[in-house]
C-alpha cells in the first residue's frame, strides 16, 4: 500500500520535501540521550536527523504554558514539587530544574526547521500553544492529546492545525478519531507485546485513510520492529533515538517522499 501525503501537506501548509517519511519524531526530543523535554534534548535530536519533535504541555499556576510530561518533578529532576502549583518564576528560579517555556521550544524549532509534535496535557494548554503558533506563524506543527474532550475543543474552535488523538492499546482507533474529530490517529502500541506492528492491520489503516486520517506510530527503540514499520505507509513514527531511526537500512523506504 503507497501513500501520497502531498495533499495533507498542502491542506496544513507543513513544508514540502521536508526529510524523509515517515517522519522521525524524537520523543521528548532525543530522550535516550539526554533529559526529556530539555532544550537540550530537542536540539539533539534535531541533529540526529529528527523531523518533528514530540513534546508535553503542562501549565504553571498563572497560565504559562511549559515542556513536560508530568505534572509533578520529582521524577525527572528529583524535586518534590508541581509545575501547577507554582508561577512559571518560581519555577524557573528552581535550582537543577530545566523545563522550558513553550515558547522557547517553538523558537527552537523555528531555528533549527523542526517540527512540533504537541501532546496535550494540561487541559486549556491546546488553545494556548494553537495561539501563539498562529501569532508566530508557526505552520508545521500539530496538537494532539489522550484526552478525547480537548482534541474536540481545537475542533469546535476552529483550530486550522492537524489534530492528533493518542490511542492505547485496546481502544478501537478509528472510533477513538471520531469521537475526537481527529486529523491523525497516533498508536501508542509500544507495550503491546512482541510485535506490536501485527495491530496495524491493512483494515485498520484502509479505514483511516478513507476517513482521511494519516496515522502516526509508537515511540520504538527495538530495530527489528523498526525496521518493519519504516516500511508501512504512515506519517510518522516516535523514537528515543532518532539516530537509531535515520542509519539504519532502508531508511528512505518506497514510501518516502511527497509527490
Amino acid at each position: 500500500m503507497q501513500r501520497d501525503f502531498t495533499s495533507f501537506f498542502e491542506r496544513f501548509g507543513w513544508p514540502k520535501d521536508k526529510g524523509t517519511l515517515p517522519f522521525c519524531i524524537g520523543h521528548r526530543g532525543a530522550s535516550g540521550h539526554a533529559r526529556e523535554n530539555t532544550l537540550a534534548a530537542f536540539r539533539l535530536a534535531a541533529e540526529l536527523g529528527a523531523e518533528m519533535w514530540e513534546l508535553d504541555t503542562q501549565l504553571t499556576k498563572d497560565g504559562v504554558v511549559v515542556v513536560s510530561h508530568d505534572d509533578h518533578l520529582q521524577r525527572v529532576f528529583g524535586v518534590d514539587r508541581r509545575i501547577s502549583q507554582m508561577t512559571a518564576t518560581e519555577l524557573a528560579a528552581l535550582d537543577g530544574v530545566d523545563v522550558p517555556a513553550i515558547e522557547e521550544v517553538a523558537a527552537l524549532g523555528s531555528e533549527t526547521g523542526t517540527g512540533l509534535y504537541i501532546e496535550l496535557k494540561a487541559p486549556g494548554s491546546g488553545l494556548r500553544c494553537w495561539q501563539h503558533l498562529m501569532e508566530k506563524g508557526q505552520r508545521f506543527a500539530c496538537l494532539g492529546s489522550f484526552d478525547t474532550a480537548q482534541v474536540r475543543e481545537l475542533r469546535e474552535a476552529g483550530c486550522d492545525y492537524p489534530l492528533s488523538v493518542l490511542v492505547r492499546v485496546g481502544d478501537n482507533p478509528n472510533a477513538v478519531g471520531d469521537e475526537a474529530g481527529a486529523d491523525i490517529l497516533h498508536l501508542c502500541w509500544e507495550r503491546a507485546g512482541e510485535r506490536p506492528q501485527d495491530l496495524v492491520t491493512p483494515a485498520l489503516m484502509d479505514r483511516a485513510f478513507s476517513a482521511g486520517r494519516e496515522i502516526v506510530l509508537w515511540h520504538e527503540e527495538r530495530r527489528p520492529i523498526l525496521d518493519e514499520i519504516m516500511k508501512l505507509p504512515v506519517l510518522g513514527i516516535c523514537t528515543d533515538l532518532p539516530d537509531m531511526m535515520r542509519t539504519m537500512s532502508g531508511g528512505e523506504g518506497k514510501f518516502g517522499r511527497q509527490r
